[in-house]
């Protein structure tokens, strides 16, 4: 009796550790990232050498202070190299150093959201209000008052849905760094948390306060980049009833072992984050505290969330993450989504309002069109991409099976070139 009571418990302890560790095993194992030469996966390694001259030529034009670089194809991971410096003091940069993912942390919510919505949680386009009370009856602007940032609304004719937050068309703004000087100043005077902080804000809180203030413009009308993604992190925790945090560690970044991935970093890690650096008379400095704190991951006990721009990471992390899409949902025997719900994140969401040239988006990345692969360096018709406000850059493309990562930690026009001419160059490099 006893050895049935104990296979009952260790049966259950092992079915716990699934649902915590991952969505589901697959009866696909695409195995994990590993390490090898250029010419097994048919690429020239003398080319990818051209694009290691191109990085260190940058950093001695003194366009960026140092870089991280990450290439893989067909799960191998070809070339994994650091360049230039870490911080303003001139500490040598490592290529497992930590950086500011900022905006890349919105394809990760967005894979929440929608394994979330795999289970049967709700549909895409349920209004938001429907989980979150706040944000029903949505306002546009109307008339805004200089004077003292009070302005006037009109009733919108649509609700805001779970598509439209994920796709950018629910008409929210981004405070500190939208486009409209009057949707800075109304965000400003509500107390609207951005980006990055150490303040102690929850994520609910602040998506409660925005949920009131008016929108740039009907929602679905068109494509404005906002916090539509932080308000669908508090969304994952009203849905799954665990906070936000909790969520990814256990749903995403264990079952990827994305060890170094967090909105906050453990002190054990505080010198392996790489400083944000600007130019100053021509030389590298570390960049001054503004609107944020540059330190916010190193922040003790942090407690705010932000699904469009919070979590600091490693080349090497995302890379899984980007591979676990090029396994069609699935990495290492584990599946996060189905090979069709990547096929729906994947497809064109927007329209002509996307209005970016050669790319369409779908609910978590920007998509090459046919067009832009003929115009030429981005990659596939289906690669997809994103960067970050600290100036990353990431791309993937499912018909080379290519992953390209290029971290770098800067602010202000650098004339840094690197980007465009690393995806160019990397494409160019296939030799099959």
């Amino acid at each position: 009796m006893r050895s049935i009571f104990l296979n009952i418990a260790r049966l259950s302890i092992f079915i716990g550790s699934l649902a915590i560790s991952a969505q589901t095993t697959s009866v696909i194992d695409s195995g994990k990232l590993e390490s090898a030469t250029p010419a097994e996966v048919g690429m020239s390694s003398e080319r990818i050498q051209k694009i290691e001259e191109m990085l260190q030529s940058a950093i001695e034009e003194n366009q960026i202070p140092g870089a991280v670089a990450l290439i893989a194809r067909d799960e191998k991971i070809v070339f994994y190299e650091a360049y230039g410096e870490a911080n303003a003091p001139g500490k040598e940069l490592e290529k497992d150093a930590i950086f500011r993912l900022a905006s890349q942390t919105k394809a990760i919510t967005a894979t929440a959201v929608m394994m979330l919505w795999e289970e049967g949680k709700f549909r895409l386009d349920d209004p938001v209000s429907k989980y979150i009370p706040e944000f029903k009856d949505p306002k546009i602007l109307k008339s805004f008052n200089e004077a003292d940032s009070s302005f006037t609304s009109t009733p919108a004719e649509n609700e805001i849905t779970i598509r439209h937050l994920l796709t950018h068309t629910s008409g929210l703004g981004y405070g500190a760094i939208d486009s409209d000087e009057r949707i800075k100043k109304i965000y400003a005077k509500a107390g609207i948390t951005e980006l990055f902080t150490e303040e102690e804000v929850k994520i609910g809180e602040n998506v409660k306060k925005l949920a009131v203030l008016p929108l740039h413009h009907e929602p679905g009308e068109k494509f404005t980049y906002s916090l539509g993604l932080d308000v669908l992190g508090y969304f994952i925790e009203v849905v799954s009833g665990q906070d936000f945090d909790e969520f990814l560690q256990e749903r995403i970044f264990d079952p990827l072992q994305m060890d170094d991935t967090r909105f906050y970093q453990p002190s054990s890690k505080k010198d392996r984050l790489v400083a944000v650096q600007h130019k100053k008379d021509g030389k590298w400095e570390n960049f001054p505290n503004t609107f944020y704190n540059t330190n916010y991951p190193l922040t003790e006990d942090g407690t705010f969330f932000s699904g469009g721009a919070g979590l600091s990471g490693t080349a090497e992390d995302y890379a899984k993450f980007l591979q676990m899409y090029l396994n069609g949902g699935e990495y290492n025997g584990i599946r996060l989504l189905s090979r069709k719900t990547v096929d729906i994140i994947m497809g064109n969401q927007t329209g002509e309002k996307f209005n970016f040239p050669n790319q369409y988006y779908g609910i978590a990345f920007g998509v090459v069109s046919k067009k832009g692969e003929i115009a030429g360096g981005q990659g596939s018709a289906g690669t997809f991409d994103w960067g970050g406000y600290f100036n990353t850059q990431y791309f993937a493309d499912p018909e080379e099976q290519i992953i390209g990562i290029l971290l770098k930690q800067t602010q202000g026009n650098t004339g840094d070139e690197t980007g465009w001419k690393f995806r160019q160059m990397l494409f160019s490099a296939i030799d099959d």
